[in-house]
């Protein structure tokens, strides 16, 4: 498996070493990532139309996506509070509202997009045995996009490690989520792998089901993509609720995504004190999601 992943990295790797300077050029990749995850998202969908015996895969993929958010969101909820009593943040209340069920309503397009795959799938006579292939290579090609995105981001190392809260904040939700991974592979009896594999997608819910997946079958890609948007979602609503006593707890629990998709949330909310935080953390908890993931698998 291991030379598998290897190829599949090589074009994060590749795209990052790739600086374009072009703010237009930045954009149409943008737009395109954006695209290329709704066509891998929908083939998702496609693929669990095609395996045997539906309702108990289902099942699994239910029980899979909330064994980990329950022993993750724990053992992350458990820390990062403690984190905030050592680090002492500063927030800024402020008096504009977040469009939080606009930002919800984000998330849950997806989820439409993966059961339009799957009821397409289920409904039409498609033969499916060309899913896979298209998928893998869309995937090389996303990878390669977000290879180019963190490179061209802005942040830059020093900024990154001269950031203690927001380099701290990413260790402890790295321990944390691989604690959680391996209590929910010990409950599940599943290879502890596999646990930590899972447990490294850090809210970033289109790449991790879309690794996953293409790593160990549609049952894994669904949960996967189903625990991380749960996360985003709890995230979305648990932000507001907890940044102003415990700010670096809320960033923490957003993950990956905050340093772009709950970052408004984050500004509005805890003010800009927190945002230089929140986009450094969550650079490094991006940039190590399909590096952790593809490390996993493949062991």
């Amino acid at each position: 498996m291991l030379p598998g992943m290897l190829y599949i990295f090589i074009p994060l790797v590749v795209g990052y070493f790739i600086t374009i300077k072009s703010a237009s050029l930045l954009d149409t990749i943008n737009r395109s990532t954006s695209r290329l995850v709704f066509v891998i998202l929908g083939l998702m969908g496609l693929s669990l139309a095609g395996l045997d015996n539906l309702s108990s895969n289902l099942s699994q993929i239910l029980l899979l996506a909330l064994t980990f958010f329950f022993c993750i969101g724990v053992c992350n909820l458990l820390a990062l509070p403690l984190l905030d009593k050592v680090l002492k943040t500063k927030t800024e209340q402020h008096k504009r509202e977040v469009p939080v069920s606009a930002m919800a309503m984000e998330s849950i397009k997806l989820v439409f997009v993966v059961g339009g795959g799957l009821v397409l799938g289920l409904l039409l006579p498609l033969p499916l045995d060309w899913v896979d292939p298209a998928s893998e290579g869309i995937l090389l090609i996303l990878l390669f996009l977000i290879g180019i995105q963190l490179r061209n981001s802005g942040m830059t190392l020093k900024q990154i490690i001269l950031n203690k809260k927001g380099l701290s904040v990413a260790i402890i939700v790295i321990i944390t989520s691989w604690l959680g991974g391996l209590m929910a592979a010990w409950l599940l009896d599943l290879p502890f792998n596999y646990g930590l594999a899972m447990a490294s997608g850090f809210g970033w819910y289109s790449l991790a089901g879309i690794l996953m997946g293409d790593a160990l079958g549609p049952v894994y890609g669904g949960a996967s993509f189903m625990l991380e948007l749960s996360r985003e979602l709890i995230a979305i609503i648990l932000i507001p609720l907890l940044i102003a006593r415990y700010p670096l707890t809320a960033i923490g629990y957003g993950g990956a995504t905050s340093m772009d998709f709950t970052l408004p949330i984050i500004q509005t909310t805890g003010g800009v004190k927190c945002v230089p935080i929140a986009i450094v953390s969550g650079f490094i908890l991006s940039l190590l999601v399909p590096i952790l993931m593809l490390f996993f698998v493949a062991l």
